[in-house]
This record gives C-alpha cells, sequence and structure tokens, in this order.
C-alpha cells in the first residue's frame, strides 16, 4: 500500500504555482521557527491540497456539491493507479443499528456498503510525540485562511477537535504565541457552541486579518444533546468543514460512530489528523507525512534508543528472588546512569552543553503493600546507605559491561552503540555515590516535604547538601503513613515544586520515580536512562511506553539546537572547535537507555511504532560498509555554513525569474503609486524591502530573468516572492569533514514483500564474493603435489567457478540486479533497469544512473584504465531522500536556497592531492541544471573559475562537479566544461589541478 506521502513524493514543491507556494512556513512566532520536518509537512499538504482543489478539478466559487464528489472519484482513482488494492469500504452488515443509520442518512449505499471513495477527502500526520505536530497543525489553518483568501479553496469554517482537556489548554497557548509573533493575521478561537450565534447574526469566519476557529473535545462531539456532548447535527453545515483532528481519532466503544460524525462534517470539506500513533488502514492510506518515532530518532531529532538485555524480572511479586537479586539489577540501572552523568561531567566549563542526566523509574503499582516503586526504593536506600556486596558490585559491573561492549543496536538506525571502557571502569562504589545520590560518602535517607504539594516527595541523604531523588505520584499520603513511617522528615524544604524545577539548570534531582500519572504534558531533555517495572503489554501500557519513550528521546546539545551534535555539524549550525570538544562525549548523552521488566516484551511494543510505519510487508535491509575499498582511508566531504550577506550581495546575484509582462506591470505599479510608503501599508513591505525594490527596477538585467517567462497571476503574490528573495542568504563553504553518518541510504533499504529469506540470501552471497582466480590455483597447486583426491578438486574448484559478483532476483516481472563493485562505498550495489521497480526502495534505478554505473563497470574492465593510475579512489551513491551529501544552490522557482544532491561522489586520492569530484547523469533534459552549476561555481570556484584549495592535514583537497551526457558538444558553451562524456574525466579531476 503506498501512502499519500508516497504517491506525493515525485510532485516537486516548487513546482506548484506560485499562488500554492509562496508562504512563510519557517515562521511561527517571533521566538519559534519550523524545523525542516515540519515545513515538508506543510509542503506536503500544500501539496495533496493543490492535487485536490485545483489538478483534479478546479475550485470555482459556487461550485455544486457534485463537483465535489468529482473530485473525490478522481482522487479514489490515482490511489487505485497508484496501487491501492486493499477493499477499505465500510461494511454496514456487522454495524450497531445506530451507526448503520447515521451512515445511511449521509453517504449513498451500495450492496450493504458504502463506498470509501466517499471518505477519501483526507490526510493524515503520523509525526512524533515531541516533534511539534501542534506547530504545524497552527500554521496549517493559516494555510487555509490565505488560501481562502485567494480563492483557491473553499470557504469554509475550520473545527479543532482534541483528544483531552490539556491538548485544548496547549492549543490555547500555541495559538495565544502565534498571534503575539503575527502582523498580518490573528487566529480567533471560539467554542464550537458559539457557532450558531456567527451563523444567526451572519458573522464573517474569514476576514482580511484574521479568521474565527472553532474548539471542541471529541468526545463531547456526538448525536444526542446532553450537558457537554452536543448534538452534531446542530453544527453540521451540510459537511462544509475544514476539521482537524489532534490525537482525536481514538475513544471508547462510540469511537467509531464518532469517527464517522467527523467525516460527515468534512464530507464537503477536508479531514485533517493529527496523531503519534496510527493503526488503521485508512489512517495510514492517507497520511501525507510520516514523522513518527523511528523516522524522528533516524533525522537525528531525537536521542539514540538501546533496549538493554538486563532485565527487572527480580521485581515480580510471584518469583522469589533474593535481595542480592534485585539489589544487583538496580545497580546496573544506576551504574548507566553514572556513566552517562560522568560523560557529562567530562565536558568542557566553557561550552555550555547538553544536560544533566536524568533516570526515569516508571512502575504498574504505586500503594500496595509490595508496591513495585517501594520495593525499588528499598534498594535505592540501600545502595546509598553503602549496604553494597562486593561480589554483586562486581557482577552487576561485569554483566553491564559485557553487553555494552557488544555494542547493543540502536533501535531504527541499523547501527550500534560504542561505549568508552575507560569512562565505564573508571567508576567507583564512591564515585556512584556523588554522581548518583550527590552524596560524598553512604548516608541514611531523609524526606523532604512541602505541605501544600501532596503529589511529590524528595529524599537525600543525610551526608549530602542536595536531594538525589524525587517521586510523583497520584497521592503520598499512603506512602508517608506507611512507607515512609520513622523516617526523618522535612517540611518546607523549597518553596518551588521539585517537578516543576527538573528542567533547571541546577536542578540536583538525578532520579524521578512515578507511575503512569506524571509524563502526561511533561517535556524534557534530560531523561538518558528509564526503567519499566511491571508496566505490562496492555493498551494502556502500550501507549503509556511508546508516549514515555517519545518524550525522553527529545534533545537539545546546545541551547535552541534540538538536534543531535553531528547533524548540527554536518548543517553548519556549529563551528568545528564547538564540535570537536563536544564529540566523545556526544554518543551516550545523545542515546536513551531503556531496562525492563521484560525486555522482549518491551522491543515488541516500542517496534510497533516501526511495524505499523513500515506496513504489514515492508521489511528494512541494512547493507554493508565495504571495509576492503575504503581501509580506513578519509572520505572527505564539504560542510557549509550561512553567508554574512543576503544573494544579492554574491559576486554574481542570483536572478529572480519573472515574465517581461509582469515585470512591466510591476514597474507601472510603483510608478502609479508614486509614495513607495504605500508599499509599507499595502504590501508589509520594510524599508529595506523598498530600498532593493528600486535597485533592482533600476537595474533590471542584473537582477531579473524574464527568459523564462515565470508568472504570479497577482501583484500581492508577485510583490511576496520578491521581498522573500531580497532575504535569501546563501551557503558557503566551511571546510572539509570526514564521512561518518551522512551516507547512510544502504543501512535502510525498503523491500515491500512477504518473505525476503531468498533475496537476504543472494544479498549475503555477493556481499561476501572474493574473485575465486587465487583459491584456484591453490587447489591446482594442492592436487598436483597429492594433497587432495581429484574428486575433492572437482568439488572444491566446481565451488569455487559458482561464485558470482553478481545476482539477480526478481518480482512481479521486475528484476533487481545485486552486484559486487569492488570500489564502492558499500556492498552490494543493488540497480534495477526497470524504473518502476516498486517493490524496493533506496536502491538505483533511474535509466541514466544504471546507465552510467554500466559504463563504468565497462571501463574498469579495461587494463589501462585511469583510476587504475591512482594510489587510492571509491565512490557511492547518494540518495537524495535520506542522505545528508550535497551542494547548495538557488532555486528560483521555490525562491530559495535548496540542497543539489548529486548521484555519485567519487574519493581520488594521488600523492597529496586530493578530488572529491561530485557526478550527477541526470542528462540536459533536466533544465534546472543551471542553477545547480551556478550553485557550485559560487562556492567551489574562484573568481577565475579555478578550483578553490582546501587543506585537510597533509592533502591540498578540490571539489568538482561532473555532469555526464552521451554527447558533451550539446552543452551550452557557458557550461561545457561541467558536462562530459569520458570516464576519463573523472581521474583527470586530479590532473586538472
Amino acid at each position: 500500500m503506498r501512502t499519500l506521502q508516497d504517491i506525493l513524493t515525485d510532485l516537486p514543491f516548487a513546482d506548484l504555482p506560485p499562488a500554492w507556494q509562496d508562504y512563510d512556513l519557517v515562521t511561527f512566532s517571533s521566538k519559534k521557527y519550523l524545523w525542516d520536518y515540519q515545513q515538508q509537512a506543510l509542503e506536503f499538504a500544500l501539496k495533496a491540497l493543490w492535487k485536490y482543489y485545483e489538478d483534479f478539478r478546479d475550485f470555482t466559487e459556487g461550485e455544486s456539491e457534485a463537483t465535489n464528489e468529482e473530485r473525490k472519484t478522481h482522487l479514489w482513482q490515482w490511489y487505485r493507479d497508484n496501487g491501492l488494492e486493499e477493499n477499505l469500504d465500510i461494511s454496514l452488515r456487522n454495524l450497531k443499528r445506530d451507526v448503520r443509520a447515521l451512515l445511511e442518512e449521509y453517504y449513498p449505499v451500495e450492496d450493504e456498503r458504502i463506498p470509501y471513495r466517499h471518505f477519501i477527502n483526507r490526510m493524515s500526520f503520523w509525526m512524533a510525540t515531541g516533534s511539534g505536530k501542534s506547530l504545524v497543525l497552527i500554521k496549517l489553518i493559516e494555510l487555509l485562511w490565505r488560501l481562502m483568501l485567494r480563492g483557491e479553496i473553499p470557504e469554509h469554517p475550520v473545527l479543532v477537535l482534541t483528544a483531552r482537556d490539556d491538548l485544548l489548554d496547549q492549543l490555547k497557548a500555541h495559538v495565544e504565541e502565534f498571534n503575539s509573533g503575527s502582523t498580518d493575521f490573528r487566529i480567533h478561537l471560539e467554542d464550537l457552541k458559539a457557532y450558531p450565534e456567527h451563523q444567526y447574526m451572519s458573522l464573517p469566519l474569514v476576514g482580511e486579518h484574521e479568521i474565527t476557529v472553532f474548539f471542541y473535545r471529541a468526545d463531547n462531539l456526538s448525536d444526542e444533546q446532553k450537558e457537554r456532548i452536543v448534538d452534531f447535527r446542530n453544527y453540521e453545515n451540510n459537511g462544509r468543514w475544514y476539521v482537524l483532528l489532534d490525537e482525536a481519532h481514538k475513544g471508547d466503544k462510540e469511537e467509531s460512530k464518532r469517527q464517522h460524525i467527523y467525516s460527515i462534517l468534512s464530507r464537503n470539506g477536508f479531514l485533517f489528523n493529527f496523531s503519534a500513533t496510527f493503526t488503521d488502514p485508512r489512517d495510514i492510506l492517507t497520511t501525507v507525512y510520516n514523522f513518527n518515532l523511528s523516522e524522528f530518532v533516524r533525522a537525528g531529532y531525537g536521542k539514540h534508543i538501546v533496549i538493554l538485555k538486563q532485565e527487572n524480572r527480580t521485581f515480580r511479586d510471584k518469583e522469589d528472588y533474593t535481595g542480592a537479586e534485585k539489589q544487583r539489577v538496580v545497580l546496573k540501572a544506576l551504574l548507566m546512569l553514572a556513566y552517562v552523568r560522568k560523560a557529562q561531567e567530562a565536558l568542557p566549563l566553557d561550552v555550555p552543553a547538553y544536560h544533566r542526566p536524568l533516570m526515569l523509574t516508571l512502575v504498574n503499582s504505586v500503594n500496595t503493600e509490595d508496591a513495585d516503586l517501594k520495593l525499588f526504593f528499598r534498594e535505592l536506600e540501600r545502595i546509598g546507605q553503602g549496604k553494597i556486596d562486593e561480589s554483586v558490585w562486581k557482577q552487576a559491573r561485569e554483566e553491564l559491561w559485557a553487553e555494552l561492549d557488544e555494542g547493543p543496536e540502536l533501535l531504527f538506525e541499523g547501527d550500534r552503540f560504542r561505549a568508552d571502557r575507560e569512562l565505564f571502569e573508571s567508576i567507583t562504589p564512591a564515585e556512584l555515590l556523588y554522581l548518583v545520590y550527590n552524596a560524598p560518602a553512604p548516608g541514611e535517607i531523609e524526606v523532604l516535604l512541602r505541605p501544600s504539594n501532596r503529589q511529590e516527595i524528595a529524599f537525600k541523604l543525610k551526608s549530602a547538601e542536595e536531594p538525589f531523588a524525587l517521586i510523583r505520584i497520584g497521592d503520598i499520603s499512603e506512602w508517608l503513613r506507611t512507607e515512609l513511617e520513622g523516617y526523618e522528615v522535612i517540611e518546607g524544604y523549597e518553596d518551588e515544586g521539585f517537578f516543576q524545577r527538573l528542567n533547571e539548570n541546577d536542578s540536583p534531582i538525578n532520579i524521578l520515580m512515578g507511575s503512569r500519572t506524571f509524563y502526561e504534558g511533561w517535556d524534557s531533555n534530560r531523561p538518558n536512562v528509564i526503567t519499566y517495572i511491571n508496566i505490562g503489554t496492555g493498551t494502556e501500557a502500550r501507549k503509556f511506553i511508546l508516549q514515555s519513550v517519545g518524550r525522553g528521546v527529545r534533545i537539545e546539545p546546545l541551547s535552541g539546537k534540538r538536534r543531535r551534535l553531528l547533524y548540527l555539524y554536518n548543517a553548519g549550525e556549529i563551528d568545528q572547535a564547538t564540535f570537536d570538544a563536544l564529540k566523545n562525549h556526544a554518543p551516550v548523552l545523545e542515546t536513551l537507555f531503556i531496562f525492563g521488566t521484560n525486555r522482549n516484551t518491551l522491543q515488541t511494543v516500542i517496534q510497533q511504532l516501526d511495524r505499523e510505519k513500515r506496513r504489514e510487508d515492508e521489511h528494512e535491509i541494512a547493507l554493508a560498509v565495504n571495509d576492503d575499498a575504503i581501509d580506513k582511508r578519509l572520505l572527505l566531504i564539504p560542510v557549509y555554513r550561512e553567508a554574512g550577506h543576503t544573494i544579492l550581495e554574491d559576486r554574481k546575484p542570483r536572478k529572480f525569474e519573472i515574465a517581461q509582462e509582469e515585470l512591466n506591470l510591476l514597474r507601472q505599479y510603483v510608478d502609479h503609486l508614486g509614495d513607495p510608503r504605500l508599499l509599507v501599508c499595502r504590501h508589509g513591505a520594510s524599508p529595506s524591502d523598498i530600498t532593493l525594490l528600486t535597485r533592482c527596477l533600476d537595474s533590471p538585467e542584473d537582477y531579473f530573468n524574464t527568459y523564462n517567462g515565470r508568472r504570479y497571476g497577482q501583484l500581492s503574490i508577485l510583490l511576496s516572492r520578491l521581498f522573500s528573495y531580497f532575504k535569501v542568504i546563501p551557503l558557503e563553504a566551511d571546510g572539509l569533514k570526514p564521512l561518518e553518518n551522512e551516507i547512510c541510504h544502504f543501512r535502510h533499504i525498503k523491500v515491500l514483500l512477504k518473505d525476503i529469506s531468498e533475496l537476504k540470501e543472494k544479498i549475503q552471497q555477493v556481499q561476501s564474493y572474493r574473485d575465486p582466480t587465487e583459491e584456484q590455483d591453490k587447489l591446482i597447486q594442492d592436487l598436483q603435489r597429492g594433497q587432495i583426491s581429484p574428486e575433492e578438486f572437482r568439488r572444491r574448484y566446481d565451488e569455487l567457478s559458482r561464485r558470482s559478483p553478481r545476482e539477480f532476483f526478481e518480482h512481479e516481472e521486475k528484476q533487481l540486479q545485486i552486484r559486487h563493485i569492488a570500489s564502492h562505498y558499500y556492498l552490494p550495489v543493488l540497480l534495477s533497469e526497470n524504473e518502476r521497480i516498486d517493490w524496493i526502495r533506496h536502491v538505483i534505478r533511474h535509466p541514466s544512473e544504471v546507465e552510467f554505473l554500466n559504463k563504468l563497470e565497462q571501463y574498469l574492465e579495461q587494463p589501462d584504465n585511469a583510476l587504475a593510475s591512482l594510489d587510492w579512489w571509491a565512490f557511492s551513491k547518494i540518495d537524495e531522500t535520506l542522505d545528508e551529501v550535497y551542494i547548495p544552490y538557488y532555486d528560483p522557482r521555490s525562491n530559495r536556497i535548496r540542497r543539489f544532491l548529486p548521484d555519485f561522489i567519487f574519493w581520488l586520492q594521488k600523492g597529496n592531492e586530493y578530488a572529491i569530484v561530485f557526478v550527477d547523469p541526470k542528462g540536459m533534459q533536466q533544465t534546472d541544471y543551471q542553477h545547480k552549476v551556478d550553485g557550485f561555481r559560487e562556492i567551489f570556484l574562484d573568481d577565475a573559475g579555478r578550483s578553490r584549495t582546501f587543506g585537510y592535514r597533509n592533502m591540498t583537497v578540490r571539489v568538482h562537479l561532473l555532469l555526464y551526457t552521451r554527447d558533451r558538444n550539446r552543452a551550452p558553451e557557458a557550461y561545457r566544461e561541467c558536462w562530459f562524456d569520458s570516464l576519463d574525466a573523472i581521474p583527470a579531476c586530479l590532473g586538472s589541478i
């Protein structure tokens, strides 16, 4: 099943008409900006809306409902054309009588079912807890308002439905923040119950500078009227709503009815569904953007996740475990915390970075006689008192290190965690007391209370100055009466709650213990260790685990930078000195280590998200780095930073594309206004915008490209695009770095097959291929010496002869080739000569790429090929969806800096000369290649057109761009030096320096 996102991927956002892409997708408020993935979610939403409201059938004011039904039919057929085979129709046979009657009232019935095309006007946003989907929802409201003002979509009211009151409060707070930073637009929130009054008074919902958005609790919407429950029919508006669901796709036994009510309300509008968890195939099919937990972590926005094999089985009430065994389990978790704390303490003091690591202990029972939390607390107390048996300490350390030393798997990433042995083994019992208990010596526990707060208890050793642990539960009264009787209790210790201060830099709390109640709405970067005790595996437990892990993976290496360190460095957001100062301890601080009562159960629950994302028959295969080819060599890639000027100040400013007629119209309009200040009033221009506009109009040949004839349709859209153009900041080279995880697509080969065993076997055979010639020669010698029999010789010689550097795998008449290419970065290389192969992703399939690779292999078979004369060389495929090796350039269609990811990268070395060669074989039919070449020239060539040199260690490095074509002479003169039709051009990059 291909999702809506899959289908829309091949439609470039830059190809949408200006009226559909001329929006600020970055700014949320004066202090908050959207991440790139949040912007991509909005881009995909705009692509889907454009497809529905313009491409399938262009929206016109006053159109009939039949026109909208026609759109649904087109959209449904589009899904079918893209491989949808599942029957998603709503069967009426087994539905409750009231649900069936409800559906029959609003939808046509065919053979006891309602075709799903009537529900297809929807899109889902599958976004992880902590990914900021609420911000995307609010920005989407702004986009709907702007599209309605431009007449691109119908002017329907907007309704936001949330699952809980805290989500409603969060919505209101976010809208208030959004409004405070917006100058030309406000969102006015109203309770849904106010809608009839708006209708009666004919109050406008969509104004020139604001939109009224209604909200309500999703579970209070029904088909009957009570005190808080409202009958949707009173608000139905003939199904002309834009309905936005915030975690509102779940519910109790009435759920299915509610889901149908949401669809009925939006049947002539559109439904937008936001959630961190989807299971229904209809939600998955209509997913317009997937950034769930696995994608969130893979993209570097969350901590790595490691599930440790150590199990907390000793806390099962029905099994007999000794105190030593219980202590060993707790010790391992504390050792893990101490290890992360020690890494944090080793950070340089002059670079404020990361967080103070925290351990979460989440339990099932709190106040029963042998509650899980009480059992854990007792062991925590014994260790704090120094009552640690030396053999228990030794065994706990050895068992935990044995697993860390193996390199536990990083969940979702196809990689492994690498521990620092020296750092781990330096932890002593005394250091454990300091790092975990904030104490210089063992001591008795004392209890810290605030009389006004009945939800939290803090604990401190008497030998320490500060508390180290906090229990946060629904009511502490039972604990005080039973478990803590006889302890010294200090009341009124702090004016402010410990939990409230957990995220402060000076919070001394290292351990947070509690049940399922505390995590809702909690946002923190601090968790590095989570230990679950008897949480269970039911529906609520699964939801709790997924949400608590989702909150635990949040990260902020540097203030305001919410992405892992390597990604920040590669994006040019931090400098070399900062990266070097932090990189050794980043891996452990950027990892969430999870212990559980039953590891297999825990892993099953967490991997549920990945399975849902992958759908039923989707698997992921990780290929291997080709160590023989790389041989510990440096694979260098360029890194970039923002320039200190706008694009207009470049050596050769990239030109703004506009049709000559619209340029003339713009000039006439500005002349007609007379006073430039009117541009400020009418179009929100700044004084600098007016200055730059005057400069561009005075020298149009320097700043405008009228050759392509790009039209904007409306002066307001044109001016908005032009003012954005004035603010584009280009990227410039910031040196080189060794390749780390920037090429990663080969670890995430997606396969949409039920059984992949044969494919995996063939991949393994090619991956382990070795040229048999040397072994065959040795067999001949052994036979001649009489060391093996003729029968043994024939058997082994035939086995070697069957070795092949190529295998083939076919499914649905679409063949995959599996090749061993000795100098490729990873093995094997997967390619298909059928571009429409859709059962495998992230392989080479474009005809131009396949042709180039075939030519390269033929070239390498020539004994005198120029690559053979180099000291060393290697190359790799680059995947434009997953990899981070690129050349930045200004794209006039999207009016922003974009990333050009050539299809291949070559690394060449001879002596101290080193070349990075980007190769792209897409051909001259792609008319935007000039913009990409211009971007390359601006960064990597000097004023005379010569390659700039970069020093790295003792090497001189240059960066080249080559575009492959069959006939170089057909290339335009101005760009001919970038084109090549002979493979000799690649090694010649070293000879041209």
